[in-house]
């Protein structure tokens, strides 16, 4: 089967769109890397991944939604699993480089209380079967749609609230459905000065970026050939529909820098590619880039002067 490239620019496309306009820090750390030359345009920012929230009930959850990724032509890699957070996830690689990675984290609905299930199978039970079967994957514009699109209703802040208390993953994922919740800065191939996450962490911040530190602002492997960062999310408006209206956490920015390989190690940087650097993920890493959306840290938010 030939993948169809132009339809994953449309469903990236369509995702990065509705992200920006939701997200203000994506627009504000691309002026800013405007301003001090590190790009001409957004353009020539290298997406490392997107990620994506699930709930891990039947017809939804990982399953259902990587059948989209996998129709056009990604390949499911390693599973990682979350014991304090009762997450699981799987990463997914491109079809081909200029695309981003894409990772699938899901809650295991199972491991919460009775009562936290309760609230969340009153909402997904709605959905009674798999929605991506029903979806036609040739057709991008449609799928672009279905992204965008509410799976169940909009819950009542007293759930939303009440779900927050036990896991704050599970109330992100009540409201903002498969809303796209990063995606990420490629910091390695930027210009010396910047091309660290130390160097690019030290840049965001004297731009006024509030950054997680959770577990430390960079979060690095044990192999030390991977190295992550990200903002704080900001505080968006919801709607609930008994008729509250609350600020919730909504998405955020990251940053990867994937150091070269050994055996790639005397290439000049003019000449390293995509796959000359440590690939995959990191569990550790991961569990606290989670936390950006966690009220432990939306109370640091960015102080960006937005105009």
């Amino acid at each position: 089967m030939t993948t169809d490239l132009n339809g994953l620019k449309i469903v990236l496309g369509g995702l990065m769109r509705r992200y920006r306009d939701r997200v203000p820090d994506v627009q504000l750390v691309i002026d800013a890397m405007l301003r001090e030359g590190l790009i001409n345009d957004g353009s020539d920012i290298e997406n490392d991944h997107i990620a994506f929230r699930t709930m891990g009930v039947p017809n939804l959850g990982i399953q259902s939604l990587e059948k989209i990724f996998l129709h056009f032509g990604y390949e499911r890699r390693e599973h990682y699993f979350f014991a304090q957070k009762k997450l699981d996830a799987n990463w997914y690689a491109p079809p081909s480089p200029e695309f981003p990675r894409i990772f699938i984290s899901e809650l295991r609905v199972k491991d919460l209380s009775e009562a936290a299930q309760a609230i969340i199978r009153s909402y997904t039970d709605e959905v009674t079967s798999d929605p991506v079967d029903s979806l036609d994957l040739d057709n991008a514009e449609a799928v672009d749609i279905f992204l965008h699109s509410g799976l169940w209703r909009t819950p009542t802040w007293s759930d939303f609230e009440r779900l927050g208390t036990e896991s704050e993953y599970a109330a992100w994922v009540i409201y903002n459905r498969y809303y796209l919740n990063h995606f990420t800065v490629s910091v390695h191939n930027l210009k010396e000065g910047y091309d660290t996450i130390a160097d690019f962490n030290a840049f965001l911040e004297r731009n006024g970026f509030k950054l997680n530190d959770a577990g430390g602002k960079i979060k690095t492997s044990p192999d030390g050939k991977l190295s992550q960062s990200s903002t704080v999310a900001r505080m968006v408006t919801a709607q609930f529909s008994d008729g509250l209206e609350k600020e919730i956490a909504g998405s955020y920015v990251e940053f990867a820098e994937r150091k070269v390989l050994e055996p790639f190690g005397h290439l000049p940087k003019s000449a390293i590619l995509r796959e000359h650097r440590r690939e995959g993920f990191e569990a550790g890493n991961a569990d606290k880039i989670f936390e950006s959306t966690y009220s432990s840290q939306t109370g640091k938010a960015s102080d960006v002067d937005i105009r």
